[in-house]
């Protein structure tokens, strides 16, 4: 697994990175808000040409504001028009809930673990 970013502080977004059977898993700490923004683009949508088809491990994100439903919206169409496929994993109850609110989990697959997000 790959550190992308380190958390400075508790709150602040971490993403590492790793590829399992030519998937990338994306595993997410901290909160995701407008300041955090920036680094879930980065890690959903690469410009390095990595594989299109993501699974989001949210196991360690405590909150997620519209900020980061408009990215995860923007990765799922960019994959779509790749081939590919974003899905998440081991949302916590309070991010689920407003992944629910707003239907994304209607339209990105949302799974209970990050093994099955990967076999689905």
């Amino acid at each position: 697994m790959t550190d992308t970013h380190g958390a400075a502080r508790p709150c602040r977004l971490s993403a590492e990175h790793a590829v399992v059977d030519g998937i990338r898993l994306v595993t997410l700490r901290g909160e995701i808000d407008h300041d955090s923004k920036d680094l879930l683009t980065e890690v959903l949508l690469p410009s390095d040409g990595a594989s299109s088809r993501i699974v989001a491990d949210l196991s360690g994100v405590t909150f997620m504001d519209s900020s980061g439903i408009n990215v995860f919206v923007a990765a799922h169409q960019h994959a779509e028009d790749t081939q590919g496929w974003v899905r998440i994993a081991h949302a916590q109850p309070s991010v689920l809930r407003v992944l629910q609110l707003v239907g994304l989990d209607q339209v990105i697959g949302c799974h209970p673990t990050t093994e099955e997000a990967l076999d689905a």
